[in-house]
């Protein structure tokens, strides 16, 4: 979450993943029986109001995101890296179409350097994956 609310600069900002959105996917596909709708439609609701965007629009994109992710678990869990890149940027792209579907119905222009995320978010996959599974197996 701190990630998220850090004042970026302008570039750095363009290529910084949704890293909220990435941790959920984590516990979405690690342990889907703690990762919840419900859960991350709060964490929306929290980034919603962190970053002063329009009330719901993470929340809508978070919770769907997850739901794909934990319906697809059993099939992504023990594919290879890369596969599971791959998927994780879907699943980015699908939250980004979802924002960018808000954004639209709320009247604003959202410029190209908004879809980099998904980009820099498949790229991170393998990284928040191995210190996620670390800070997961090292508080047991």
């Amino acid at each position: 979450m701190a990630l998220t609310i850090i004042p970026w600069s302008t570039p750095i900002l363009d290529l910084t993943p949704d890293w909220v959105l990435l941790v959920l996917i984590y516990w979405a596909l690690a342990s889907p029986e703690t990762a919840s709708v419900g859960k991350a439609w709060f964490a929306g609701l929290l980034v919603d109001v962190l970053t002063g965007q329009l009330l719901g629009q993470y929340a809508l994109a978070y919770a769907f995101s997850i739901y794909l992710s934990v319906k697809q678990q059993k099939r992504i869990r023990h594919t290879p890296i890369i596969q599971q890149s791959l998927f994780v940027s879907l699943i980015l792209l699908v939250a980004q179409i979802i924002i960018f579907w808000v954004e639209r119905i709320n009247g604003q222009t959202l410029p190209m350097q908004f879809w980099l995320s998904v980009l820099t978010g498949g790229l991170v996959w393998p990284i928040i994956l191995m210190l996620m599974r670390k800070i997961r197996f090292f508080s047991y």
